[in-house]
């Protein structure tokens, strides 16, 4: 009897190679292979000659490079792809070499503890490094550190706040209070799509000095924007119509998120909304994988976790919102409009 072929290995393979393509990103990065070549391209010798590597073993690390679509090759010559450009050169404003480099030091060395996170069901920042806390100002060594980490938060928030912004028709909410905002990208966003929107960047005083700098940048709807230090667990919040959380809620377990919406919910006027930006996994928990994945790594870093829209629903509802509303997106977060009963 003809026994019938093996199923297709690709699957696993490429999830062989996954931590493979990860490093290699990462290690480019930190070498500084794109800033080096942000200012043209260079032949082999001589980005070996400014990195110090060895000639050899960097050219196996740029092959992989261009095999990732991260460079571009002309005879000897190595460049920057568009796409390294903006997202992995630090003179750029949309890069996100921050939270690579984050993911690098940090995340990759977390992950490692998997399986006791998954056994003990809570992060690893003690086994990993000694503390007891997701305590992340431990890796702010220098304000360098500090603003490349935020920085690194402002790409991902300039690839998602502007489809959270339009996910609803939000031109009848007169003023945003952006909690958590660090560097302003979601409120820039939104006071960019409607034009008679005020709004306030609400996030712990470190954050504020970036906050207030980017926002200075958008030159074109600074004037209606504001910046604001506090905490929005312990302070009162700042009045507004419409309160933002982006990026926020998955950070928590479930007692502090129930008492963030009750205080968010207590300072609405009748018929002002909450404005979530997370992403959310489907009601039977099948996808999608980003969302999987990121709830993982929740586990490792954080006491949060992502969630279905039918558990923000029953959250929201507790806290006293009366009507919730989802969209799903194509970028890294999706949005969740809750409504305070008019």
């Amino acid at each position: 009897m003809t026994q019938p072929p093996p199923p297709d290995p690709t699957p696993i393979l490429d999830l062989l190679n996954a931590f493979r393509t990860s490093g290699a990103m990462f290690t480019a990065v930190s070498l500084g292979v794109f800033d080096h070549l942000a200012n043209g391209p260079l032949d082999l010798a001589a980005l070996a000659h400014k990195l110090s590597a060895d000639p050899d073993a960097l050219g196996r690390l740029l092959d992989v490079c261009v095999g990732l679509g991260l460079l571009q090759r002309d005879g000897s010559a190595f460049a920057n792809t568009a796409v390294a450009e903006v997202y992995l050169c630090k003179q750029s404003p949309r890069r996100m070499t921050g939270y690579i480099t984050y993911s690098d030091r940090v995340l990759w060395k977390m992950w490692a503890h998997l399986p006791d996170a998954i056994r003990e069901g809570t992060n690893r920042w003690k086994q990993t490094f000694g503390l007891d806390g997701p305590l992340f100002t431990n890796f702010f060594r220098s304000e360098e550190d500090k603003r490349e980490f935020l920085w690194g938060m402002h790409g991902f928030g300039m690839i998602s706040s502007p489809d959270v912004a339009a996910a609803f028709d939000l031109s009848g909410f007169r003023h945003l209070v952006d909690l958590g905002g660090a560097t302003g990208h979601l409120a820039i966003a939104c006071c960019r799509r409607y034009p008679s929107l005020r709004a306030t960047v609400f996030d712990l005083p470190v954050a504020i000095p970036m906050a207030a700098e980017v926002v200075a940048e958008a030159s074109d709807v600074s004037a209606r924007m504001a910046t604001m230090g506090g905490d929005f667990f312990a302070d009162a919040l700042p009045p507004a119509d419409l309160y933002a959380l982006g990026r926020i809620l998955h950070d928590w377990d479930e007692g502090k998120i129930r008492r963030l919406l009750a205080r968010v919910h207590e300072a609405l006027p009748p018929g002002g909304a909450l404005l979530i930006a997370e992403k959310m996994l489907d009601d039977d928990r099948a996808g999608p994988r980003a969302a999987q994945l990121q709830s993982l790594n929740m586990l490792v870093c954080t006491d949060g976790k992502e969630r279905s829209l039918a558990e923000y629903t029953v959250l929201l509802r507790e806290a006293g919102f009366s009507r919730v509303e989802a969209r799903r997106t194509s970028v890294p977060v999706d949005a969740i409009l809750a409504v305070k009963a008019g």
